[in-house]
């Protein structure tokens, strides 16, 4: 059986670097850096403030499997699109038929249309920091997003999505102008830390869901697809996918390493990422909350391109419409016009007054890990079916990986539930 990460084809690239090999790298690398960094969205930013305010490093162990596990499953979407040239929604359709395809669109299409939301949620309260309203800047940053997608390229596109993955390194900075214990940041990272109350859980199942969200999946396997990334040029997609899980983690642990040693250090509360970038300024000064803030918008603002498209991707490859970046409106008049609703939508409640953000913010991100594990199913039952992907199927390691994923996030979500449904039942049942 051949294995779904074997390192001898992962770092086979590496033994022939030359300057052909270097080109190729460039040319492919792309679709496992973005899908990866959008992940420290408007929600996942807030997610991560919020677990660092609130619980200190107590949840920053979390990270480590969660990054072994969004490695796997990035892995695995993006060898399906390589191996099959079709999206993750496309073979769902074909292998499972239309009814089960409906239900999980419209699964998706609700979580994600929350996560869209916080996008120009996330834009509206980071430049009502630098005194611009959202009036003001959410129909701007609208259509701007709208005009990149539909009338730029592919390539441009693509381009201008990378140069925003760069902005991330100014929560590393953050962090680090916070001055934190670095030797209590490590200790936390591999020591974990368990308690029983809803909103701990909540908070862990929402780093989860931030860090591997349901729509990657099909934006990830839909972008290797609309790259044309053969079979032969996969060892190189591999290394994209590793490197931007990494790097979408240690932005992530930046994060809640920044608000852990401040604002928790200070007793302070916060309800969103703003209110840490405005914490952040009494307590470790101008430069780290403007960082901070300017890191919430270029996140908000590069996510609130993707979560459209890939919603229109999965919706399009689902129904057996065209789709794609690279087509224009009159070749996939569907995928376009999905897009350009999401936008109008997403935007347009961002407007209404006293919407209740907060709370669309942190759901999204919950939701997200409750209905992560039904798509990781649809996905194992695919990757390991041999008649789709020859000898490409999954081995024992990536397996066991992928089904320990489904299985604790279906055992935290029944958890959380209980104690929703039950406050302070579990703690009582632990002897807390």
């Amino acid at each position: 059986m051949v294995s779904g990460l074997g390192t001898s084809r992962l770092f086979k690239p590496f033994r022939a670097i030359n300057r052909r090999n270097i080109f190729l790298f460039m040319a492919i690398l792309g679709p496992g850096i973005i899908t990866a960094n959008v992940d420290n969205d408007a929600g996942g930013i807030t997610t991560y403030s919020l677990a660092g305010a609130n619980y200190g490093l107590t949840l920053l162990w979390t990270m480590i499997p969660t990054t072994v596990a969004l490695v796997v499953v990035q892995e695995m979407c993006a060898r399906m699109g390589a191996i099959t040239g079709k999206g993750l929604a496309d073979l769902i359709r074909e292998s499972f038929g239309v009814k089960v395809t409906f239900y999980v669109m419209i699964a998706l299409l609700l979580t994600n249309l929350g996560n869209s939301i916080s996008e120009f949620a996330g834009i509206a309260a980071s430049l009502e920091l630098f005194g611009i309203s959202k009036y003001l800047s959410v129909p701007v940053a609208s259509l701007l997003v709208w005009l990149l997608i539909v009338k730029g390229s592919y390539r441009t596109v693509e381009k201008v999505f990378l140069v925003a993955c760069l902005v991330y390194l100014a929560y590393p900075i953050a962090a680090f102008m916070a001055a934190p214990q670095w030797g209590e940041v490590m200790k936390a990272t591999v020591v974990p830390t368990f308690r029983s109350d809803s909103g701990y859980l909540m908070t862990m199942i929402g780093l989860v869901g931030t860090t591997i969200a349901p729509w990657m999946q099909f934006y990830q396997q839909s972008a290797v697809v609309e790259k044309g990334i053969t079979p032969e040029q996969y060892s190189f997609t591999r290394i994209d996918v590793i490197f931007g899980c990494i790097m979408t983690t240690v932005v992530a642990i930046f994060i809640v390493v920044a608000c852990a040693a401040t604002i928790n250090l200070q007793g302070l509360k916060i309800e969103t990422a703003a209110d840490a970038a405005n914490a952040l300024r009494p307590l470790v000064g101008h430069y780290a909350s403007t960082l901070f803030a300017f890191g919430l918008f270029n996140a908000s603002l590069f996510a609130a391109c993707i979560l459209p498209i890939s919603t229109a991707f999965y919706i399009c490859e689902g129904m057996g419409w065209e789709s794609g970046v690279a087509k224009d409106f009159q070749e996939a008049p569907q995928f376009f016009w999905l897009f350009t609703i999401i936008i109008i939508v997403s935007a347009g409640l961002i407007l209404v007054p006293n919407a209740p953000l907060i709370k669309i913010m942190f759901l999204s991100q919950v939701v997200n890990g409750a209905v992560l594990p039904f798509i990781l199913i649809f996905m194992q039952l695919l990757i390991n079916d041999r008649s789709l992907m020859g000898r490409h199927v999954n081995g024992p390691l990536f397996n066991t990986i992928a089904w320990l994923t489904v299985v604790t996030m279906i055992v935290l979500t029944l958890v959380m539930t209980f104690d929703m449904v039950l406050p302070g039942r579990i703690a009582q049942l632990l002897g807390q």
